[in-house]
């Protein structure tokens, strides 16, 4: 009961996407013309420095300099996989969504034990399709059942952050929780354009609070399951939500209704943090998406605007590795900025969204992060973003990589899920968006 009221307590602090419950934190900045100066690293400077002037160089040297510099600073170094990562499938549905779609639900064994941490999976399959799917993968965050009302869908038993309004009662989920973020998955429309998509709880992974490792895969993973001693680089929930997602891939590798070859990850908020570090790290994913994923996310430390690594250490200590709370005010200090997050997707595509009214995200600062991951790509005879300026509300940008600023909030909406199927189209050479062009 103590640790159940522990979570609580916590939880009835923070909102959605970080930000304190009621008034805003006082150190936040709204205002532009507060943004300090700042210099970005050079993510073509290696940091002997050396100037990584060709693509080979950049595979061979400075692309595992960055990850290892990630790993020590931000997210922590994730576990090589289990050898044996069993998988179970454990029901399917032909007919499923009045026969627009195959459902089915497979069951990862991360470690390839039965008893030991594992995720449920849920893929959609549009049916009608003459060959392999390529697919959408991402993290959701109240359980499988949450993307669509498909009472077929297994009503997840997991611990879940307590929000009524999602339908969880008493940490767990309820039959009213069915659906309720069906209009951030946009189901019926992925399967219309001919995708797949695959979908897991993060909370079968780690449960999100603090102390939600020992409950999850890195307890499991952990050489002392009981230890309160973190080193500096040991991986953070984020890390530990990123690495299943490989799992995920793994899975999607040896199902023969799936386009292996075109797997885009995607992820909101916090969840789009875990997105892109998934890309950086594992190049199957031949796409990467980040939607409205912030500070620790897509947008630039050094800008000091909005949430600040100061906000998310305090409120959410267990994302990151332990050395990331020595950026706290020192966000110059960092050795790495998200431009070579970003960066290190390349040569595949990548995309980035904001919302105009999610400004704790800094809009403007994830902007211009896929802006200056561009030297990268042009490296390889792309063209990246392709401008200089932020365009207006609701217009995308971009070629290898890709941009939108939507008119609203911190959401996952239909006009985002239209650009990333339009962009996935092109660079998947999938529908009738093969050819198009921003």
């Amino acid at each position: 009961m103590r640790k159940l009221a522990a979570i609580l307590l916590l939880f009835m602090f923070v909102t959605w996407n970080g930000q304190p419950a009621g008034a805003q934190p006082k150190d936040v900045n709204y205002d532009e013309a507060k943004v300090p100066s700042y210099t970005l690293p050079d993510p073509l400077r290696m940091q002997d420095g050396a100037t990584v002037a060709d693509p080979e160089t950049w595979r061979t040297r400075r692309r595992p300099e960055l990850l290892r510099l990630f790993e020590e600073h931000v997210y922590g170094r994730s576990p090589q996989p289990a050898e044996k990562i069993r998988f179970q499938v454990t029901s399917v549905d032909p007919q499923a969504l009045g026969g627009k779609a195959t459902r089915k639900e497979v069951t990862v064994f991360l470690t390839g034990k039965r008893d030991g941490p594992k995720m449920d999976l849920l893929l959609y399959l549009p049916n009608g399709v003459s060959k392999p799917a390529p697919a959408f993968l991402g993290l959701n965050f109240y359980g499988n059942h949450c993307v669509q009302a498909d009472r077929g869908i297994k009503l997840s038993k997991q611990w879940m952050r307590p929000t009524k309004e999602m339908g969880v009662v008493n940490f767990h989920a309820t039959e009213a929780s069915r659906g309720c973020h069906a209009s951030l998955w946009q189901v019926e429309m992925v399967l219309q354009r001919g995708y797949a998509l695959a979908t897991a709880y993060y909370g079968d992974l780690e449960p999100d609070f603090p102390q939600g490792w020992k409950m999850g895969l890195r307890g499991a993973l952990s050489d002392d399951g009981d230890r309160t001693v973190f080193k500096p680089d040991d991986w953070g929930a984020i890390g530990a939500w990123a690495w299943s997602l490989s799992r995920a891939m793994d899975y999607l590798e040896q199902d023969r209704a799936i386009d292996a070859k075109h797997v885009a990850v995607i992820g909101h908020s916090r969840l789009g943090k875990t997105a892109l570090w998934a890309g950086a790290q594992d190049e199957r994913f031949a796409l990467v998406i980040s939607n409205d994923s912030g500070e620790g996310g897509a947008s630039l430390a050094r800008r000091r605007f909005g949430e600040r690594i100061h906000h998310l250490i305090r409120a959410f200590p267990h994302w990151f590795c332990g050395r990331y709370a020595e950026y706290d005010e020192k966000e110059y200090a960092l050795p790495v900025d998200t431009h070579e997050l970003i960066a290190l997707m390349a040569p595949r595509p990548v995309y980035v969204a904001s919302a105009s009214e999610d400004l704790w995200a800094d809009p403007r600062g994830e902007f211009l992060a896929a802006k200056y991951a561009q030297p990268v790509y042009q490296l390889f005879g792309l063209p990246g973003l392709g401008v200089d300026d932020m365009p207006p509300h609701n217009r995308p940008v971009g070629d290898s990589i890709g941009y939108h600023l939507r008119a609203g909030k911190h959401d996952v909406t239909a006009f985002d899920w239209k650009q990333y199927l339009d962009f996935a189209d092109r660079h998947f050479q999938h529908g009738p968006g093969a050819k198009q062009r921003p």
